[in-house]
This record gives C-alpha cells, structure tokens and sequence, in this order.
C-alpha cells in the first residue's frame, strides 16, 4: 500500500513537518515548569491549608547582601541596602520583604555581621508566574556597594531550568557533527545516512504537536520536551538503521524495488512495530506516579516512540520506494567494505566475526554464561546500597547563585537553613497551639521554632534542623513532628522543602515495584505474541534486569560514593534523586527491549526456515550483530552529550545509559544471548497448547512472504522498471 501511495504519503509527511515546524513548536510557550509534587501527600495538603487559611507564607526569593568590609548596620552597607528594600516594597509583584532591619531577627544576621538577607514573597501563585515575575525582578535585586546573591525556591527552579536547557542545546550541539559523520560511515554513502535524520525530525516534530495537544486536556510539564529529543532521535536512528540495512540487503538478493520493500516491511517493519509498542508500554508506566513531570515524561516519550515508529513503517518506505537502488548514492568509498555490498552482509552469507563469536559461544556456553553473569551481578551490587533523596541545590554547578546562597546561609548564619519545616495547626486557639508548639521544640534535631503566622484558630509554626532541607536530620525532623499528638481537637499537617521532599521519596518508593510489576507484564505479553514463546519474554525481562543493575551500580558507585567527582564536575550528596533511576528504568528497560526484538527477530525468522538452533543464532547475529552495535554507537554519540552537562543529575542519565547500552549491546546481546539459546534449544520456543493458540490467532506474525524472484532476471532489468515495480 506504501509502495501504491508513496506521492501522497510524503506529501502527508510534508504536511507535518509544517504543523509541527509552526503549530507544534508553540508548545514551548505553553508548557508548565515543576510539577514534582504529589496532590495528594501531607505536604502539598499544608501548602494549600496554609495559603487558604493564613494567605501566602514562605520566601520565595532570598536576597543576599554582603560585605568585606563595613558590616550591615554601617552606613556604606545599611544605605544602600534600604534604597533597595524601599524600590522593592513598591513593586506590584512583591507582597512583602523581611529584613533583619525590620525585625532584628538573629537568623537574619550573619555571624560575622557582614552579610544579611530579605525574604521575599511574591504575589503570584503560579510556579510558572513566579518565574516570570523573578526574571522582571533580578536586575532591581542588584544592590550598589555590596555583593548581591538571589537564591531561595523560586530562583533555584528558574536556574535549574534554565542551566538544563542550556546542558541539553549543549549535548546536541556536541553530538550532532559526530553523529552525522558516524552515519555516513556506517550506512556507506550520504542519502542512505540521512534517513534516521529525515525519520528523527519527523519523530521530533511530530511528538511536539502530538503533546501540545495533549497539553489541552491537561497540564504537560517542560520535561517532556528532554525526553521527545533523546527518545525520538535515538530511535528514529535505530529504526532508520534497521530497515534500510534489510532493504539494502534484500536489494543484495536481487529483488526489485517493490519486492525488496515488501519483504523488508514483512521482517524488518514487523520488528520495529514490536519495538515501537514496547518501548511505549515501558514509557507508559511512568503514569502510574501521581507527580506531573513522571506523567509528562511518559507522554512526551511515548509520542516520540510513536510517531519514529510510525514514520519508519510509512514514511520510510514510501522514501525508499522513490529511491530504489538511489539509496547507495552519493557513496563514500570505505576500505573496510570491499568484502560487502554496499557495507551490508552479502546475501546468504552465514559467516563471519558475529557468526564465529556466536559459534564460539554456543561451543561453551556454560563458561559464558557463569562468567558474563558474574561480571554484570559484579557491576551491579552497589544497587544494593541506593539510598534516595530529594532535590538538592548541590545539583547545580557550584557558581550558580541559588546554591551559594544555600551554602553560605547554612554556614555562616544561625538556624542555618532557608528552608524551614512548616507545622500548621487549624482548629486550635493560639493559647491550646502554645503548647504543642513547647512539645515541637522538645523534639530531637529540633534547633528553633517559631510562629510564622497566626489567624483565628489556625497557627502556623517554622521549624529550624540541622543540615540540608534534604538530609537524614530533617527528614527524620519530619517524621518526629508528623507522630506528635494533635492538640485537642485540632488538625496538625506538616510541609516545608523537607516534608515535600520526604513525600516525594515515599511516594515514588510505594509505587515503584508497581511500576516494576507493569511494565515487566506488559513487555512479557507483548514479546509471547511476537515470538510465540513462553521462554524468551521471561529470559529477556531478566536479562534487561541485569543490565539496567549494572548501570545502576554504576550510577551509585559514582554519583552516590563520588568516585570521579573532580573528574566529571559534580558535588556528590550521598544519595541518589529518585525520580532519575526510575525515568533511566523506563527508558532503558524500552532500549535494551529493543535490541532483544532485533535480534530474536531474525532468530526466529531462521529457526522458521531452517528449525537449526544453533544456525539460526550465528546466521541472525551475523546479520544483526553490525546493526545493533551500530545503532548502540549511534545511540551512545546522542547521549554523551549530556554527560558534558553542569547539571548533576543530567550527568548521571548520561553516564547511567552509556553504560547501559554498551553492556546490553556487547556483553548481553553478543554473548549472554547465544549463550543461553543455546542452552536451551528447542524449549527457547516452548509455549503450552492454550498459549500456542492464542499466538496462532492473536499472534505478531510476519506477513506471508513474497516468492523468490530471480537474481539474474531482477538484475538485468533497468533501474526505470526495479523503481516502477
């Protein structure tokens, strides 16, 4: 049908590219920053109560003014500091500004009495119209005669926006030129290398209208946008990769143009379709957590996956149909392929190094198999010790001004902390909340509490600890208070940067496994109905296990233990964001799903042919171990891009999935799969009578495919009557 309508399927690809190029990047300007807390848990329920109840509390922005020489009551640093505070109380944006000068209160004042801050609060409630109104704000922040440093929440999130993008635009821009080289190296000549490009805009352009309608239902966070470039590029090279590869050999084989794209699409399409559909599945768990950037990560990656998949299926061929053996044109002649037609296997060719490494392996694959295993369980026994905390500002560079504000704060200013725990108290007079706020005090690593605010029978108290609003001391601090007995009949619900932090860690904790048990039905499902097997779905979920543990432990030696810290650029915390190896789980889980169809798809192709096992594994990997080793290379130069990035938590995706795609693509597809196929033999393919029905009715199969034609015959037709065909 593709090969029929090629016209008027790339004019429907044209179209695209025009509303995505127009329409579809508006998206930008629409979507929402945050979204990391959950509705539902104790803090975000405080933080509503006490907005309702008390109107806006909190800072959320914290000026910082400082001196080397005069101290803040001298006039060289008092006056200039007033003029600004005055500016700054007039501003519509600013509902209020506490400074030590108002209040004389001691955390206000530094120990050395040269520094001091503001606590600002802006009038809009919005995270996005708080951003806004910071970046109208900074420049009136800026105070002559003395250092002036703007940290505090809302800075924090602008910076880390902002230093993100900035990590990414810098990712590609590094991995682009040596992508583009690596693809005219690998595919042999110009216009084959430009087909995972073509696919890639069209994945990229068409995820951007496909979440920006999305994002009329529904709020859609600007994480989503990270994801659709990583996912949508990687795979459209992947997919681009594998089906002209198999096009170009068919074409080897010497059918014509239309037959070669039938049986490409009948093998190939099939595969990238299971691949498209399981790598959506894995992304699609993501929505089981409540937090909108999980969700929006979800949607962005799986309409990313989609659309490459798509246009891999549709756009691709109608391409190829118009290009026919143009595909090899603009060739760039390679030493290294003089033994291969146009950089592919010869038809029919069984041997070679993947054959020979498949042979080797399958000859011990006891030897193998204990010690690739042992090697990757080695690789992935720091995973054992993760530990898991919040956002933290020691994930941006260490110039950046919402972290030195942080720091500074927490070493030279009493209380220490510019983000304190908040205890509300509604139902309670402000004689029955004294009280409990006497027990507060009492509590261990409780340093300082304070009545922020009061209205009614609802009392809001400010509570100070030791260390970092993500450290063990406040979350433990949280714990405490939220297990102290409510005074009377009153409601007690505690919030504050450390309650939020601990709800997130929870939150995303308690829904992991089921993430986990998702996902890994899912994709065993989705793998019986395209192999038929009950074997190779489980075989494969464990395999993907081992070597997204490897990653992890990886992960956790480095950015947990901070091993290469002052190589890499990054302040280690102790602890790992858990939202990062939960996104790494989906995206990698997808990934190394894919290289496994790859291959077990042309496994299962020569196992139907010749019923060989140990043939049908050479001959497949010979045929795929190239393309997945290249697609894996491919992949590698789009993602180490990041791990160049300021952010520490872009560092640790970029490294985690290096890692990742190089174990899964060498030491488990080349080895650990052969391996173990060859172990099993027939029972690779076992399913039980019930099950073997479902797959012959229900079943992924490949397309009944198309007779033989004749090389000598397909070979002496002109070019004009292969292309018409």
């Amino acid at each position: 049908m593709v090969v029929r309508l090629r016209w008027a399927v790339l004019a429907a690809a044209l179209v695209l590219v025009a509303v995505g190029s127009t329409w579809g990047v508006g998206v930008f300007g629409q979507l929402t920053g945050g979204g990391f807390d959950d509705p539902a848990s104790e803090s975000s329920r405080a933080a509503e109560r006490i907005t309702r109840e008390l109107g806006p509390q909190g800072a959320d922005l914290v000026v910082l003014w400082s001196s080397d020489g005069p101290t803040v009551d001298e006039p060289a640093f008092r006056d200039p500091v007033a003029a600004t505070v005055a500016g700054l109380r007039g501003h519509p944006e600013i509902t209020s500004v506490t400074t030590w000068y108002d209040t004389q209160a001691p955390a206000l004042l530094s120990t050395d009495r040269r520094a001091t801050y503001a606590l600002i609060q802006l009038r809009a409630a919005d995270k996005d119209d708080k951003a806004a109104a910071y970046e109208e704000l900074r420049p009136a922040l800026t105070t002559p005669g003395v250092r002036t440093a703007v940290g505090g929440a809302t800075a924090a999130l602008h910076e880390s926006n902002v230093q993100t993008t900035r990590d990414i635009t810098r990712a590609e821009l590094l991995s682009m030129p040596v992508l583009l080289v690596l693809l005219v190296l690998i595919f042999g000549g110009l216009v084959a290398a430009s087909t995972p490009l073509l696919i890639g805009g069209l994945a990229i352009l068409g995820a951007f209208v496909a979440v920006r309608l999305v994002n009329m239902v529904t709020d859609v966070s600007v994480f989503a946008i990270n994801v659709i470039t990583l996912i949508g590029l990687g795979m459209a090279v992947d997919y681009a990769l594998f089906v002209v590869s198999r096009f170009r050999e068919e074409l080897a084989a010497g059918h014509g143009t239309a037959a070669a794209i039938r049986r490409t699409m009948a093998t190939a399409g099939r595969t990238v379709l299971v691949s498209g559909l399981t790598i959506a599945v894995a992304m699609s768990s993501l929505l089981i957590f409540p937090q909108a950037f999980l969700r929006s990560m979800a949607l962005g990656g799986m309409a990313a996956v989609l659309v490459a998949m798509l246009a891999a299926l549709t756009v691709l061929p109608a391409l190829l149909a118009v290009l026919g053996h143009r595909i090899d044109a603009l060739r760039v002649p390679l030493p290294w392929r003089r033994g291969t037609r146009g950089g592919r296997p010869a038809a029919g060719e069984t041997g070679g190094a993947w054959a020979r490494i498949a042979h080797s392996v399958m000859r011990r694959p006891v030897r193998y198999l204990v010690g690739v295993t042992a090697l990757l369980l080695l690789l992935a026994a720091p995973t054992l010790r993760m530990e898991f905390g919040g956002f933290d500002d020691r994930v941006l560079p260490a110039s950046a001004e919402p972290r030195v504000v942080s720091e500074r704060i927490a070493a030279e200013f009493p209380g220490g902390t510019i983000a304190p725990i908040d205890v509300l108290v509604s139902g309670a007079s402000p004689e029955q909340a004294q009280p409990f706020a006497d027990r507060v005090a009492a509590v261990p690593g409780v340093t300082g509490v304070q009545v922020a605010a009061n209205r009614g029978a609802s009392t809001l108290l400010t509570v100070t600890y030791p260390g970092e609003p993500t450290g063990d001391a406040a979350h433990d601090v949280v714990r405490a208070l939220r297990a102290l007995p409510a005074p009377g009949d009153a409601e007690v619900l505690v919030g504050g940067r450390p309650g939020v932090d601990l709800d997130l860690i929870d939150g995303l904790a308690d829904r992991l496994p089921w993430m986990a048990l998702l996902m890994a039905a899912a994709i065993l499902v989705l793998l019986f109905l395209a192999f038929g097997s009950v074997v190779l779905p489980v075989k494969a979920v464990l395999m993907n296990l081992v070597s997204i543990g490897a990653s992890f432990g990886v992960v956790v030696w480095i950015f947990q233990d901070g091993h290469f810290a002052d190589l890499l650029g990054f302040t280690p915390t102790g602890f790992i964001e858990p939202s990062n190896p939960i996104l790494m789980l989906a995206v990698l889980f997808g990934l190394a799903t894919d290289y496994e169809v790859f291959l077990l798809s042309r496994v299962r192709e020569e196992w139907d042919r010749t019923g060989d096992n140990t043939a049908s594994v050479a001959t497949a990997l010979q045929h795929t171990g190239r393309i997945i080793t290249a697609a894996a290379l491919l992949l590698i130069i789009v993602v180490a891009g990041f791990a160049t990035g300021e952010m520490a938590y872009i560092k640790l995706i970029g490294i985690g999935m290096i890692v990742a795609i190089v174990v899964d693509a060498t030491l488990v597809r080349a080895l650990l799969v052969p391996a173990t196929m060859r172990l099993l033999g027939r029972w690779n393919w076992w399913a039980p009578g019930p099950l073997g029905r479902v797959y012959r009715r229900f079943g992924i199969h490949e397309s009944a495919e198309p007779g033989p034609a004749a090389p000598e015959r397909a070979a002496r037709r002109p070019e004009r009557a292969r292309v018409a065909e």
